[in-house]
């Protein structure tokens, strides 16, 4: 996969990146920036899921805590190749993709002046070098911490182990809620739309990228059962993190169709032209198309019970909402910068053999540098006798 991916990236860059032509160029870098900002978002809420259990004294994860921090270590690395792309977009002043780049678009227009104290390359360089910085930084504490849970602890050291991991939760939390529940998905993907706003839209970025997360931890978790690790996960854990699917897979569509709803409703030209060109236009099908993967599916499949404890269909649930929710980055992204045609292609599914490639490579190394339960961990009992 990373193979096919490389080769892919050559010759995209060679025929598109590199090309004369800006709309060749806002493909490929466009291209490069949903899935990077994709990957990174579902691997950081691995570890927003392991800091909320934690905040809430939960212990029913605690026997597949490591297959979290493994995907949560992708976050430095997804994240530097962010980091390295949006780079590269502000700093070369690619305009096709960030119209507030064009300083002479800015000074003529009321709009962009209005938005340009925070739709300025320092400004995003800056924001951007943060959130990926404290990302990275917040959740290798966390996953420090949890590494003294491979040895035994008396009940003074538990507490203070307990106490420590809920202070480190606490400040990722407000990390993790500072950015990408505000500002990260505007400034990354939002600002593309310069004129448009939404005021649900990191709250849609967000749910997309937790259900996401969920589906990743759920399909690294059966992978590992049916090689006959984890032997202290069975069917009431994949239960549970069936539900985290399938109710924020609801969480998703709620706010898919309060943005939608709202925006329909009022008809107001400078709100609808978000949606024009994908309701009526080219991407008609790709958006109708992420409704039912992302909703209908979940809604028929995972509502039962059985279905959650099945390691078939929690496999094929799993896949399904990751790829239906990398279409939704897709369309949130390339929907805006080629509005005429779809660009649905070779170069997309190449990138996205990369990124694939890349998380299953350093996610299980990440997994085989460790043991695969945190054995001493003062919640540990609560997780094996688990019963939904």
């Amino acid at each position: 996969l990373i193979g096919i991916g490389l080769v892919a990236l050559v010759i995209g860059l060679a025929t598109k990146g590199l090309s004369s032509d800006e709309h060749e160029q806002a493909h490929f870098w466009g291209t490069l920036m949903y899935n990077t900002i994709f990957w990174t978002m579902i691997c950081n809420a691995s570890m927003f899921f392991i800091c909320a259990t934690t905040l809430a004294m939960g212990g029913w994860e605690q026997t597949f805590r490591r297959v979290c921090e493994a995907i949560s270590t992708m976050v430095p690395i997804f994240g530097s190749i962010t980091f390295v792309v949006l780079l590269y977009v502000v700093l070369g002043n690619k305009h096709h993709i960030y119209h507030w780049l064009d300083s002479d678009a800015v000074a003529n227009d009321s709009l962009l002046k209005g938005k340009s104290g925070f739709l300025n390359p320092k400004f995003f360089i800056i924001w951007t070098t943060l959130t990926l910085g404290f990302w990275s930084l917040l959740g290798w504490r966390m996953r420090q911490l949890g590494n003294e849970a491979d040895e035994p602890m008396d009940a003074e050291q538990g507490a203070s182990f307990i106490w420590r991991g809920t202070i480190r939760a606490a400040l990722f939390i407000v990390w993790f809620a500072l950015t990408v529940g505000s500002t990260v998905p505007w400034l990354w993907m939002m600002s593309i739309d310069a004129h448009w706003y939404s005021t649900m839209y990191s709250w849609y970025t967000f749910a997309s990228s937790f259900v996401s997360g969920m589906s990743l931890i759920a399909l690294w978790v059966i992978y590992l059962k049916n090689k006959g690790y984890l032997e202290l996960t069975n069917q009431e854990h994949l239960q549970d993190l069936g539900k985290f699917m399938f109710a924020f897979s609801i969480f998703w569509t709620y706010l898919w169709f309060a943005q939608y709803m709202l925006i329909w409703y009022a008809n107001i030209p400078e709100e609808t032209v978000y949606f024009k060109h994908r309701v009526q236009g080219p991407y008609k099908g790709i958006f109708f198309l992420n409704l039912i993967i992302n909703f209908v599916c979940p809604i028929l499949i995972l509502m039962k019970r059985s279905a959650k404890r099945n390691y078939t269909l929690m496999t094929f649930m799993a896949v399904l909402i990751l790829f239906g929710h990398w279409i939704d980055f897709y369309q949130m992204v390339m929907g805006s910068l080629s509005k005429e045609h779809v660009t649905l292609g070779w170069l997309d599914f190449g990138i996205l053999s990369l990124f694939v490639g890349m998380m299953i490579y350093f996610v299980g190394k990440s997994l085989a540098s460790k043991p695969l339960v945190q054995k001493h961990h003062p919640f540990i009992k609560e997780s094996v006798i688990h019963v939904v």
